[in-house]
């Protein structure tokens, strides 16, 4: 997830510049070295544990911190000590703006100059976090980050509830696909440039619930250099993932003659403009989506219960794992009732 070449022309350093607007929070314009005090609910640990992490990572997390006595903290992130770059357009449409959340794979929080004439004509607010890049913790920062600079940005701003976005780029990107999915509740579309997972193996699907409503209402809009040929394969690995998983509101689209580069303006104005053009409801075929994944998942945990009746335990561990990486949070709450009834009945 590592990205280093990156062109410092498309960046820029300049220091807050402020232009006259209706912006209900602070002047409009591009801010720097922003700092947030607003605390959400969807921030804190729990919530990031309940939403990321599957079932039995999660169970192992509570676990190790009971049997060390080091209580995990709520709230992993001091705003005080974080700093953001945000955007704000001059003008904000009648119903509000747009939001889109950056994760960046670099270390500053930075906004390429360049796309701030997109942002602007769309009446996009784009907010992003410093020291949220690629070598930063993923669930300790780089996601409470991008969450607290969304709920921050939603109470300063005036932002349209239905058209808040999540995007990145590179290893930012497949961060923010971790995040649409698991707080489908809030992203409502999310941007991958340059970077992707598959589902059921790198990324753990959220709880159900999550789950549907990302396969509801979620757009998906991959944005990919003709020539990252890498990036290329693990899209299409990708959208068949989500295809799996009942998830077919998707787009594809390349950018002719790039490479592992970040979107241009022309790239950028396109894949927002997807973004908000959602793809019909296909109730029915998603209603046998579901109903194939539920039947398979039943199997699979049934199988689970048949290798415990026969005290067969070392493969009740195998199967609970397996159903762990590749259904996640859809497994609870029975994989987590199997996996207790398992260490009962091994021997301590």
């Amino acid at each position: 997830m590592t990205c280093r070449a990156l062109l410092a022309s498309l960046f820029g350093l300049a220091s807050c510049v402020a232009v006259a607007g209706d912006a209900t929070g602070d002047v409009t314009g591009l801010h720097r070295d922003m700092v947030f005090d607003q605390y959400p609910d969807v921030a804190t640990s729990s919530q990031l544990i309940r939403r990321l992490v599957s079932p039995l990572n999660a169970q192992r997390i509570r676990q190790q911190a009971h049997a060390t006595g080091i209580a995990i903290r709520e709230q992993p992130i001091d705003l005080s000590k974080e700093r953001f770059t945000v955007y704000v357009p001059a003008h904000a449409p009648p119903e509000g703006y747009a939001l889109m959340v950056f994760v960046p794979p670099w270390d500053e929080a930075r906004i390429p100059l360049t796309w701030i004439p997109v942002l602007e004509r769309r009446g996009i607010v784009l907010v992003t976090a410093a020291a949220s890049g690629n070598d930063e913790d993923v669930l300790d920062r780089r996601e409470p980050l991008a969450l607290l600079g969304a709920a921050n940005a939603m109470s300063r701003y005036h932002i349209d509830p239905r058209r808040v976005f999540v995007g990145g780029f590179s290893g930012g990107s497949r961060v923010a696909l971790r995040l649409a999915l698991g707080y489908a509740d809030l992203f409502h579309g999310v941007l991958l440039d340059a970077g992707s997972d598959v589902l059921g193996q790198q990324i753990p699907l959220p709880p159900r619930e999550l789950l549907e409503q990302f396969q509801a209402s979620t757009r998906v809009v991959y944005l990919t250099g003709a020539t990252d040929t890498s990036r290329q394969q693990a899209d299409r690995q990708s959208r068949q993932s989500l295809k799996q998983w009942c998830i077919t509101d998707i787009d594809a689209r390349t950018i002719p003659w790039t490479g592992h580069e970040i979107a241009d303006p022309s790239a950028l104005d396109r894949a927002l403009e997807s973004l908000e053009r959602h793809a019909p409801d296909d109730a029915a075929s998603l209603a046998t989506c579901r109903a194939r994944i539920d039947k398979d998942l039943n199997e699979q945990l049934d199988a689970v219960e048949a290798s415990l009746a026969r005290d067969e335990r070392d493969r009740a561990r195998s199967r609970l794992q397996d159903i762990d990486l590749r259904f996640g949070g859809m497994a609870a709450p029975r994989i987590v009732e199997l996996a207790s009834r398992l260490d009962a009945a091994t021997p301590k």
